[in-house]
């Protein structure tokens, strides 16, 4: 008798209802789910500050702003994938999904020395796939410098650093560098 080779795979349902009942969370990548570490201070305190001034900066549209447990879903070649960016932003009005959304217009990574080749690397190239996706930004913890990839301009870097403004097309907004690292220590 032949042995059967054991999987490791679990199917989206089964993840999705694992994700409700897991004190950790866990990004998905067809059929593998992969444990998320804890995230610093900074990270924290980054990732705050740029959500409440997305947040009121959406307060003037129908957009959403989401910040870390909020996953995006991806369908690349036929695979399933959701990521936990660290926010997320969402203008489609049917994008209603009670657990992840489909069609972003932005999306943040707050970059670590963990994550930051695959946020780079892997991430960008599965977020810059997603046709509603206009920006994806790469912030750093380690100095004040954060790096935007617009569609429009055919995901070519800009880099911004203190004193600097960025225009955020999807929310139609204006925020300094300053702001983003607002009690942040270097």
């Amino acid at each position: 008798m032949n042995a059967q080779p054991k999987s490791d795979c679990i199917g989206v349902e089964e993840y999705i209802t694992g994700e409700q009942e897991s004190d950790i969370r866990h990004e998905y990548i067809g059929g593998m789910v992969h444990a998320m570490s804890g995230a610093s201070a900074n990270h924290n305190l980054i990732t705050g500050n740029l959500f409440a001034l997305m947040h009121g900066a959406a307060r003037q549209t129908s957009c959403q702003v989401f910040i870390a447990d909020m996953k995006v879903y991806l369908d690349i070649a036929g695979r399933d994938i959701f990521y936990y960016p660290d926010v997320l932003v969402s203008c489609d009005p049917d994008d209603q999904e009670t657990y992840f959304r489909k069609h972003p217009c932005l999306i943040v990574e707050v970059l670590s020395k963990t994550t930051e080749r695959i946020d780079r690397q892997e991430k960008f190239l599965a977020y810059t796939s997603i046709d509603s996706l206009q920006e994806y930004i790469l912030i750093s913890q380690e100095q004040a410098e954060v790096t935007l990839f617009r569609r429009t301009n055919k995901w070519l870097p800009e880099l911004f650093a203190s004193d600097d403004k960025l225009h955020f097309d999807c929310l139609n907004c204006d925020l300094s560098v300053d702001q983003i690292y607002e009690n942040i220590n270097l």
